[in-house]
């Protein structure tokens, strides 16, 4: 199997969300959708990346580097590609970007499901969670 990986592009953003449902992965489409990757190109911080094949995604991964803290946001893979070692992939290619740029770390969001997919590469629990709040200061949650 023959993959490339190469930097986002906004015709990308439709398979993405596509792969992001499959996998359970779009519960903020405002965070997750295609108005919110047409923002990210635009941010220096950002560092998107999918994985193709046969001018298909199959792949992606989503991380920001502030100059102090880096962290990955996203990673997803078509499904029917899983355990094939892509999104192991994604993650070196973007921690590779991100330690060119200057990161002496990287940190990333998981869930229970999730974690020993990350263990694997190297990452570690830290005793620290994320927490989430609409920044419309009138909404109420």
């Amino acid at each position: 199997m023959s993959y490339t990986i190469r930097p986002f592009k906004l015709a990308d953003a439709e398979q993405i969300v596509e792969i992001l449902k499959k996998n359970g992965q779009y519960d903020y489409p405002n965070v997750e959708g295609p108005e919110a990757m047409a923002r990210l190109v635009e941010c220096d911080v950002v560092v998107f990346l999918v994985a193709e094949m046969n001018s298909k995604v199959i792949g992606c991964i989503r991380a920001t580097y502030d100059g102090s803290r880096a962290m990955i946001h996203l990673l997803s893979v078509q499904p029917e590609y899983q355990i094939q070692k892509i999104g192991t992939s994604l993650v070196k290619s973007v921690i590779d970007i991100l330690s060119k740029r200057g990161a002496p770390t990287v940190s990333v969001t998981v869930n229970d499901a999730s974690a020993g997919f990350w263990s694997k590469l190297g990452f570690e629990k830290l005793p620290v969670f994320i927490m989430l709040r609409n920044t419309d200061i009138n909404k109420q949650q």
